[in-house]
């Protein structure tokens, strides 16, 4: 098994692709230990024979599985001699449509993942985080926690909760010297683009979000990259919330003022988008 001697040490869940693997693959090139999980085990595998045996360890992790995560925390704790420096809650799923046209089962598996995952995460890592000096509890969140997006309800519900969560956790873990913060991107050049399946329709939307995107403003195409390089800044800072690209932060600011204003803009967008 690989070991972290006096190095740093990050665990990633969402490892295999999309931010996880890019953040894996910049705080190893920080030279950070590793460990990345994922329920994809070719991409665990691609990724561990690039970073190398010395700078991560790699497991499957259905992080809506409890026990599952007390195991794959445990095998990191013993490579890393209980060290943990930062916890990145990233895996996530998507899947929309009109709210009564996506099966329960969908919209329970968005809740189990997006937000029960974060949960199992933060139970399972905060024995370390306690005893590791300035660490950071982070996760991904969504720039649909800023307003509850339409056709994408449950998804939305589930950011909402997590970005909650953040907040309330980062008044309370500070008892022990530990951070909490997270991340709202907007859109992200990753594979969920490919899979998130409208109900509705039977179509991808994030497969036309994709092509459509322009140059500029809060809805431009963004790569896992640039989240990344907020997640390892966030280590360094004691921000709460961070937003790619930055201009979603203004739009939470006019949130603020009223919720109306977005959603008879929503309720104007989405309608004449059905015709």
């Amino acid at each position: 098994m690989a070991q972290a001697i006096d190095r740093r040490c990050l665990f990633v869940t969402g490892g295999a692709s999309g931010i996880g693997r890019a953040t894996a693959r910049l705080f190893a090139g920080q030279g950070w230990f590793v460990g990345a999980y994922d329920v994809d085990e070719p991409g665990l595998e691609s990724l561990r024979r690039e970073l190398g045996d010395e700078g991560c360890i790699t497991g499957r992790l259905d992080v809506s599985d409890k026990p599952a995560f007390d195991r794959a925390m445990e095998t990191f704790a013993e490579a890393t001699g209980g060290r943990l420096d930062l916890l990145f809650n990233n895996a996530g799923v998507g899947g929309g449509g009109w709210f009564e046209d996506v099966p329960y089962e969908v919209s329970r598996q968005i809740i189990d993942v997006n937000l029960i995952g974060v949960v199992n995460g933060i139970y399972c890592g905060l024995p370390l985080l306690k005893t590791t000096p300035n660490s950071l509890c982070f996760t991904t969140v969504s720039s649909a926690a800023i307003y509850g997006m339409p056709k994408a309800a449950i998804y939305s519900a589930t950011k909402f909760a997590v970005k909650g969560l953040t907040e309330a956790l980062s008044v309370e873990l500070a008892r022990h010297d530990v951070r909490a913060a997270d991340v709202l991107p907007g859109v992200i050049d990753t594979k969920i683009l490919e899979t998130t399946v409208d109900h509705s329709t039977g179509e991808r939307p994030g497969v036309a979000m994709r092509e459509s995107t322009t140059p500029e403003g809060p809805m431009r195409l963004m790569q896992a990259e640039d989240v990344a390089a907020c997640v390892l800044e966030a280590y360094g800072s004691d921000r709460l919330h961070w937003y790619v690209p930055e201009e979603f932060e203004n739009i939470e600011r006019a949130r603020a003022q009223g919720a109306e204003p977005l959603r008879d803009q929503f309720r104007r967008d989405t309608l004449a988008a059905e015709g």
